[in-house]
């Protein structure tokens, strides 16, 4: 895959190996260190059927990363319909500066490119009142909530509807 769709200097590139060995030693401040992804197996990153993307600035730098399809989706979650889920994060020291608006159009701009799909849909921790107000400010509407099974904590399902069809 080639590096497509600039946005403030970054670009979605394939995820490396080496881009998920770095994703896999992010640890964020509490409250939100419930996206740490330390320990996790790098390989689920780089293993190309996982529709894991690097996110990456003018330099070739990662700065977070983007995901299409199950990998988007939280356990206890109800998904249904034909919404392609998609996520990501920012790299730790990146958080809270901003840049969140910029990094989820850039994965929204090659979703609608790349899969082209009737929705999108996003699923946000509740508590994460900073990305509900990015994601909501870009479109999406809230769908449902429910409680995710890892620690029962409320999870909203929010869903943009294709403007290009």
């Amino acid at each position: 895959m080639t590096d497509v769709t600039a946005t403030a200097g970054w670009r979605i590139a394939t995820l490396t190996s080496a881009h998920a060995r770095l994703i896999c030693t992010w640890a964020y401040p509490a409250p939100y260190d419930r996206y740490d992804l330390t320990g996790s197996a790098p390989e689920d990153f780089s293993d190309p059927a996982s529709g894991y993307l690097a996110l990456v600035d003018a330099s070739g730098v990662l700065v977070g990363y983007r995901c299409f399809g199950p990998e988007g989706q939280v356990p206890g979650g109800t998904y249904a319909g034909d919404a392609l889920d998609t996520g990501g994060g920012l790299r730790p020291d990146l958080t809270g500066r901003g840049l969140g608006r910029a990094a989820i159009a850039l994965g929204l701009a090659h979703g609608w490119r790349v899969h082209n799909p009737p929705a999108l849909r996003v699923t946000v921790w509740s508590r994460n009142t900073c990305a509900l107000r990015v994601v909501r400010s870009l479109g999406f509407a809230d769908e449902s909530t429910f409680n995710a099974q890892r620690d029962a904590e409320q999870h909203t399902i929010l869903t943009l509807k294709n403007p290009h069809n």
